[in-house]
Order: structure tokens, then sequence, then C-alpha cells
């Protein structure tokens, strides 16, 4: 499997020539002549990783594939866009989708502050390997052979995404949702994330966008 890291949050994997497409928002920049796409999965509402213009350039080279997110996703998308298809997910459910597996895990959101409300928040295992937390700190109930590991947001400290990486225990991890750091912001956050997986025998990455890796 093949995993391509876009703008902040979004990633693409290729399996048997087919696509998977992971978070795609605003951020990103714009994803256009992707074909053959099976599915897109969207981990929670935040605009950063959910956002209209994105999924009509997707949807619109792949019509009829289906968006997998969680209630608020698709409430929001059932209602700015009625003609998407639309599958819920929750804690626990498994999906086959093409060449894909989707496993999630978790309910909610880490929290940004106590006055923000916490919204709805799905990790998601890709085909076994991949995991990726979302927005929280949701840790999945088996080995995890590669990480994308949330770097920067107003919702972590990097103390919390060092206990995170060392209670995974990955063998392989990179740092995403980085939008918000600068170059000198990348070399501190990353060296930390670099030092605890590597501590637990690990293989740490560092992918710039349009750079991949392989499973």
């Amino acid at each position: 499997m093949k995993i391509t890291k876009f703008g902040h949050a979004c990633l693409e994997f290729e399996e048997n020539g087919q696509l998977l497409i992971l978070d795609p928002g605003m951020y990103t920049q714009p994803i256009e002549n992707r074909t053959n796409v099976k599915a897109v999965v969207i981990t929670h509402i935040h605009d950063d990783h959910c956002y209209e213009e994105q999924l009509d350039r997707i949807i619109g080279a792949n019509p009829g594939i289906t968006i997998y997110g969680t209630d608020e996703v698709c409430k929001r998308l059932a209602a700015s866009r009625p003609e998407f298809k639309l599958n819920p997910v929750h804690h626990g459910d498994f999906y086959e989708v093409g060449a894909f597996t989707l496993e999630f895990f978790g309910d909610l959101h880490a929290e940004i502050h106590r006055s923000i409300p916490l919204v709805q928040n799905c990790g998601v295992m890709v085909n076994g390997k991949l995991y990726y937390p979302g927005d929280s700190f949701t840790q999945p109930d088996r080995e995890v052979e590669i990480l994308a590991c949330p770097a920067s947001a107003p919702w972590l400290k990097i103390s919390e995404v060092m206990d995170f990486i060392a209670a995974v225990k990955p063998k392989r991890c990179f740092p995403t949702h980085n939008i918000h750091l600068s170059e000198f912001g990348n070399q501190l956050n990353n060296g930390r994330i670099q030092a605890v997986t590597e501590q637990y025998g690990g293989k740490y990455e560092w992918l710039q966008i349009g750079e991949s890796t392989e499973i």
C-alpha cells in the first residue's frame, strides 16, 4: 500500500490501482484529477478535515462513491450536498471498500478548551496497517504498523503527543496535522516525535507534501 502525504491532515492511499482519500480539508492543496477513488473518510466535522469544495472535486471525478464520516459529518454534508452518498461511522465499525478495509476507533475530539463543545471524532485503521487518530489520542486495540501522528493543533501539546506514541509504540511513525508549524516548529515537534518513536524501537519518517511511503 502506498501512502501519500497531502497538505495538513490529508492522506491518500493506493492499493492495486485503487485510491482512498482521508480528511481532504481546507488547508490541503486542491485535490484534482484523481480517478478510481473508491471512498473518502472524514474523521470529524472541522473544516481542516471536512471541506465541501474539496469533496466537490473528488466526487465530480468519481461520482457515486461513499463518504464515511461521523454522524455530524454526515448531517452537515446531507444539508450542504444532498446528492452525496454518506455512511455514518462509529467506534467498532468495520467496512470493506474495494481494495481497502476501514476500522473505526473512538467517539470524541480531544478537548480544545472547556468552553468549546466537543465534537464527534473517529480514528481510522486502513488495511489493518496505518492508524490515524483524527483529532484525538484514541488508542487502537492492536499493534500499529505505521502511525500518522498529529504534530500540532490547538487541542494538543507535545508532551501529550509523546505519551500517545509511547502508548501505541508504532513500528513506523510520521507526523501530520502540521500546517500550523513554521520550519523551526516542525523541527522542534518532529524531534520529539522521532525521539519517542525510536525509543520504543520504531522507525521515524518525515513526509513533505506530495511525498510517499509504502507498507
